[in-house]
């Protein structure tokens, strides 16, 4: 769906990744309006029974009867960051199985939103990614320099789970070919919320909520979010 001289399709794998771990991406429905997302290069990836993609705010068993089933499935895992988050590699080690693992697209705070606001999002076990490398998605800013796009939650998630370090490598190379075109044709590199406000770069007006200026203290000095 782009231009010819920036399409991405030759950077995409010949045919879809074989792999067991089925995704489910709950996608906020701010997120489909966005030109440079990058769940549609996930998809393009995968086989589409191995990618499902869920629109909305509100997921209840009533109207949403395959993902409570998949949440109430002792073998289902939801990426999410946090205390009572289990880090994936420790998971993956445990299981010979495959797997089902739940991934919410969107911000920070319409993530947050997601997984308090729906109990379903509490019935996996809570997995979460070691802040190991940086994100790639230079042309989009992030709260920190470890905060990675739901592309690359993906495919480091995948490579963990499937044992095999190419899955990654594989999914990243249509994002960094996004993120090459972009910066040739005018696009800015994006540093992290985190990286402008220790090197005194941040220039937007401080936010007047006090609960946004703590989560921008925290950041300034280091603490955990």
């Amino acid at each position: 769906s782009r231009p010819q001289k920036v399409c991405l399709c030759p950077f995409l794998p010949v045919h879809p990744l074989k792999v067991s771990t089925c995704l489910y991406i709950i996608q906020h429905p701010a997120e489909e309006s966005r030109v440079l997302r990058t769940v549609p290069l996930l998809a393009a990836c995968l086989p589409s029974d191995k990618c499902k993609i869920l629109v909305g705010r509100r997921f209840n068993e009533d109207r949403y009867p395959e993902l409570a089933t998949v949440c109430r499935n002792p073998s289902t895992l939801i990426l999410y960051p946090g205390a009572e988050a289990t880090n994936l590699e420790e998971v993956a080690v445990m299981s010979s199985s495959p797997s089902v693992m739940i991934i919410i697209d969107g911000t920070w705070s319409q993530a947050k939103d997601i997984f308090y606001k729906n109990s379903l999002f509490r019935l996996p076990k809570q997995v979460q990614l070691k802040p190991s490398i940086s994100s790639q998605y230079v042309i989009r800013t992030q709260p920190t320099n470890t905060c990675l796009s739901t592309l690359e939650c993906a495919a480091v998630a995948l490579s963990i789970m499937e044992k095999n370090k190419s899955i990654q490598e594989t999914i990243l190379h249509p994002l960094q070919a996004l993120c090459s075109f972009q910066l040739q044709h005018g696009a800015q590199i994006h540093h992290s919320k985190e990286h402008l406000l220790k090197n005194g770069l941040y220039d937007k007006p401080m936010p007047k909520n006090k609960r946004k200026l703590r989560r921008m203290e925290l950041l300034v000095n280091n603490i955990k979010i």
